[in-house]
């Protein structure tokens, strides 16, 4: 009896054995394939790369004893997550940008000044991990270049995004244009970069563009317009200048000039018009100039307004406009104040071949971010003018006193007339007699205003 109880032992542990034997080789063909998964995996690429071993890795969350040490940091991730976005797909964007410009140093961020609106829409690009890599890398390119308080509803820039069409990238960068359905599997930019963005800065649409697609240079044309309230001016004489910018000139005498970067000064206006807007105070109404154009010089518009303004006042004649357009007879730019920034907004960006897109979501959620806005800045007015109004008293008396003493205004001198700035023949000479021909890196005064 004892002899088949040893026998029956004996034939199950032989039964278990084997069972383990087959389990010994199913982990070993786990263990293989696994092993196969991760040398393909980007994470150990990433780790290598930085000679630290994921074995290395473990090791160091237990001590000698196996306890777990959770005093020890673990490695950085940040520089391995930037380096994992280089192995992600990548597509060329075109993304159409609103901001309003008053608290910013201009939109581009090659300056010592911050905030930028630039500088804001690159630290929402990186927040949400859209980019990686340096803007040359990126190939960005913008629009427009506007200056200090100037505003935008339709500037562009152009750069390679994270896309989520894996199939359709080549070797990581793709530039195809794609169907609007395809595009729907695709990130949701819009949304996406507005939830980041300060309240001032909103990404309008975007839209998928070719692989040599460049903000500034695919640009058809530009769309400028200036806000102003009528008050007194003569609508028609100015209406009448303004006709007179239209076509190829020379607008030296309507820009800043930098001598050292631009020596073309012909740019070409298409459209020139003057409109009232739906907006009063009290017995004064907003109107606005709007000016189209191929492309434009360093305060360009501010410019010309401030000569279509002069010549609204009845200080100058239409003319004028012909006489500073004739750089023969006046090669020198007369001095005089341009316009102010804060009513110039970049309107619109013409291109061939975009098409701007915007989810449902992304689009409702705009619309009720542009909104609020609006109210925000109507109580505000509403605040201003209740102290005007709790003023009018105290204005009241002092004008009545003083209703005896006339003021005497300033003579208005032509423009013609007034002292000049050197002329560019004269400032390239003392350019050239200085040295001073060195370009600024990056400066594009082409599109400045």
């Amino acid at each position: 009896m004892d002899e088949n109880l040893n026998t029956e032992v004996a034939d199950s542990l032989q039964i278990q054995m084997k069972s383990l034997q087959k389990r010994i080789l199913e982990l070993e063909t786990e263990n293989a394939e696994l092993s196969s998964r991760l040398s393909k995996c980007v994470c150990k690429k990433i780790i290598e790369g930085n000679k630290t071993p994921i074995e290395h890795t473990e090791r160091q969350k237990y001590d000698e004893n196996g306890v777990k040490n959770i005093s020890k940091k673990m490695p950085d991730k940040s520089c391995n997550k930037t380096m994992a976005l280089h192995h992600l797909p990548k597509r060329c964007i075109a993304l159409k940008v609103m901001y309003f410009g008053q608290r910013f140093y201009g939109f581009a961020s090659e300056g010592q000044m911050d905030p930028t609106v630039e500088s804001e829409i690159f630290k929402a690009l990186e927040k949400t991990r859209l980019i990686s890599g340096d803007k040359k890398e990126l190939q960005y390119s913008r629009c427009g270049r506007t200056d200090k308080g100037v505003s935008s509803v339709g500037q562009v820039i152009s750069l390679f995004l994270r896309t989520n069409l894996k199939e359709a990238a080549i070797n990581g960068y793709s530039g195809e244009i794609f169907s609007e359905e395809s595009c729907g599997a695709e990130i949701d930019y819009v949304k996406l970069l507005n939830r980041v963005l300060p309240k001032d800065i909103r990404i309008m649409g975007w839209s998928p563009a070719p692989i040599d697609f460049s903000a500034r240079f695919s640009c058809l044309s530009r769309e400028y317009k200036y806000f102003f309230w009528r008050e007194n001016l003569d609508i028609e004489v100015m209406r009448t200048a303004g006709n007179k910018f239209i076509g190829e000139h020379d607008f030296r005498n309507f820009c800043k000039m930098d001598a050292a970067n631009v020596h073309n000064y012909r740019r070409c206006i298409t459209s020139f018009d003057i409109f009232p807007c739906n907006e009063r105070f009290e017995d004064d109404e907003l109107w606005a100039v709007k000016i189209k154009g191929s492309a434009f010089l360093w305060h360009q518009i501010r410019c010309m307004v401030a000569v279509l303004f002069l010549i609204g006042q009845h200080l100058e004649s239409p003319n004028v406009i012909d006489e500073l357009l004739d750089i023969e007879t006046s090669p020198r730019k007369p001095q005089y104040i341009m316009a102010p920034e804060i009513p110039l907004v970049l309107h619109s960006c013409e291109f061939e071949g975009l098409k701007f897109m915007c989810s449902s979501d992304a689009r409702q959620a705009l619309h009720i971010h542009l909104e609020k806005e609006c109210r925000s800045y109507k109580l505000q007015a509403a605040i201003f003018n209740e102290a005007l109004l709790s003023s009018s008293c105290a204005l009241y008396v002092n004008n009545q006193l003083n209703s005896r003493k006339t003021k005497k205004e300033s003579a208005h001198v032509p423009l013609i007339s007034r002292p000049t700035e050197p002329s560019y023949e004269e400032r390239r000479a003392k350019l050239n007699a200085g040295g001073a021909t060195k370009k600024t890196p990056g400066f594009d005064t082409s599109m400045t205003m």
